[in-house]
């Protein structure tokens, strides 16, 4: 989707750039005058709206702050959230992604949500909808909260209550956005740890918040029995995440 709206703003600019040299006639000063209108026209970008954008291209200009509707209005194959009053949009991820998500959170679900060889005491969930403070809707690809935090899970209604760990797992169209947009925003609303896996580089990095910075625990890689917090009660074996992986031929 994204790909189609950023051709089609290039071939509008384009036209306008006809129509402008053509006005302008021949000429230095109609080339100079040329040059400056052509600079004026928006250039297609990621960033190119204030209200509603997508990963790769500009997307469609809302007359409105953005709401759940918009959301709802979304194709069944595109992801949106909404923060600091800004719409989101991305294709959903793809099929080496989701395994690395499911392998996490198949090694934190036992032992820290079912008891199977650790305390649990957690909810871990994918890609929840969680109402933020200044975000209704941001759905991390996993995301953790205490139960003496959060007793009970909402049956029927998005989580409001701010998580105690996120991960996200980082891929080639939200890298950007991941780091540069939901890490400081994870820090603002007073997530507790935060978890950014590079699937590209085979690393785990973990943070811990700091009077409202983000503190770097440690990388992780190819380790077998990796304590990292705030799961650090069980070891977990952070190599296998990276076993089947396409460019291992696996």
């Amino acid at each position: 989707m994204a790909t189609r709206v950023a051709r089609a703003v290039t071939n509008q600019n384009a036209l306008a750039r006809k129509v402008v040299e053509e006005r302008a006639g021949s000429g230095r000063e109609a080339r100079g005058r040329a040059t400056r209108e052509r600079r004026a026209l928006p250039q297609p970008g990621p960033m190119a709206y204030p209200r509603s954008h997508t990963m790769s291209g500009p997307a469609r200009v809302l007359d409105h702050p953005p709401t759940m509707a918009d959301l709802d209005a979304l194709p069944s194959h595109i992801k949106g959230e909404i923060i600091d009053g800004v719409l989101y949009a991305m294709t959903r991820p793809r099929g080496v992604h989701q395994d690395l998500v499911g392998l996490v959170h198949a090694d934190l679900v036992a032992p820290f949500r079912r008891q199977r060889g650790g305390p649990g005491g957690w909810w871990i969930l994918p890609e929840p909808g969680i109402e933020f403070p200044g975000a209704p809707e941001v759905s991390p690809d996993l995301a953790g909260w205490r139960q003496d935090h959060l007793p009970v899970l909402p049956r029927d209604a998005s989580i409001t209550v701010v998580p105690d760990w996120v991960c996200e797992v980082l891929s080639a169209s939200t890298r950007r956005y991941d780091l540069r947009i939901k890490r400081p925003f994870y820090a603002r609303a007073g997530v507790s740890h935060l978890w950014i896996v590079d699937t590209d580089a085979r690393l785990v990095t973990a943070s811990v918040l700091e009077n409202g910075r983000w503190s770097e625990l440690g990388v992780w890689s190819d380790e077998a029995e990796a304590r990292i917090p705030p799961f650090d009660a069980v070891p977990l074996d952070v190599g296998a995440w990276w076993q089947g992986d396409p460019a291992d031929g696996g």
